[in-house]
C-alpha cells in the first residue's frame, strides 16, 4: 500500500537541492558558527550567504531574515515581538480558536503579562468571519495572528482580506505561509 502524507504543515520533506546544499554542513564540515576555529567561520559564511540569498527573494535586506529550528519558535519570536515593541501603543492582540499550539500558548502566556487577547470563532467550513474581526478591533488593538492554511483541516483562510483590514486600522498582521512565518507592518 502506499502511503500518502498531507501533514506538509507540520513536516514536508527537504527538496533535493535544498538537502544537497545542507548535507556538508550536516556531516564533514559541521562547525559551530558562532566560534573562531575555521569549521566554525565557514558555517557562518555559509549562513550568512544563505541569508542573503533568502533576503534577494523576498525583496528585503539581509538583516531582516532570521533563522530560527521551525514554525512554532517562529510564531512564538513573531508574536511575542510585536507585542512587546508596540506594548506602549496597545495590549490588544486577535487572533482564531482554531490556530496552532504555537500562536495559542504564546497569545496565553501574554494573557498572564497583562495582554488581552480576543479569539475569534469559524463558521463551519473553518473559516474566520471577517465581520467579527472588524468587529473585534479596538483602539488599543496591535497585531492579529491568523494562519494562512488550517494544517487540521485544511481551511484556507482570507488572508488578503484581513491583511486590508489590518493595513485600514494600522494592525500588524501575522500568518504563517507555505514559504514560512510572515509578520506584516504597515
Amino acid at each position: 500500500m502506499k502511503i500518502r502524507y498531507f501533514d506538509h504543515a507540520a513536516t514536508t520533506p527537504v527538496k533535493q537541492e535544498v538537502l544537497n546544499e545542507m548535507l556538508p554542513f550536516l556531516g564533514e564540515k559541521c562547525g559551530n558558527p558562532s566560534s573562531i576555529y575555521s569549521l566554525g567561520r565557514e558555517a557562518k559564511r555559509a549562513i550568512e550567504e544563505a541569508r542573503k540569498r533568502v533576503a534577494l527573494l523576498i525583496n528585503c535586506e539581509p538583516n531582516e531574515v532570521y533563522f530560527t529550528s521551525g514554525g512554532s519558535e517562529s510564531d512564538n519570536m513573531a508574536i511575542k515581538g510585536v507585542a512587546y515593541n508596540y506594548s506602549g501603543r496597545g495590549k490588544h492582540i486577535i487572533t482564531s480558536k482554531i490556530e496552532h499550539p504555537a500562536v495559542l500558548h504564546t497569545c496565553q502566556k501574554l494573557e498572564r503579562y497583562g495582554f488581552k487577547v480576543t479569539y475569534l470563532n469559524v463558521n463551519k467550513d473553518g473559516i474566520v468571519d471577517l465581520e467579527e474581526l472588524r468587529r473585534s478591533i479596538r483602539n488599543d488593538t496591535i497585531l492579529i495572528s491568523i494562519m494562512s492554511v488550517n494544517n487540521e483541516i485544511g481551511t484556507i483562510q482570507p488572508v488578503y482580506e484581513i491583511s486590508r483590514i489590518a493595513k485600514m486600522y494600522n494592525i500588524i498582521f501575522h500568518t504563517d505561509s507555505v514559504q514560512g512565518v510572515r509578520t506584516y507592518s504597515n
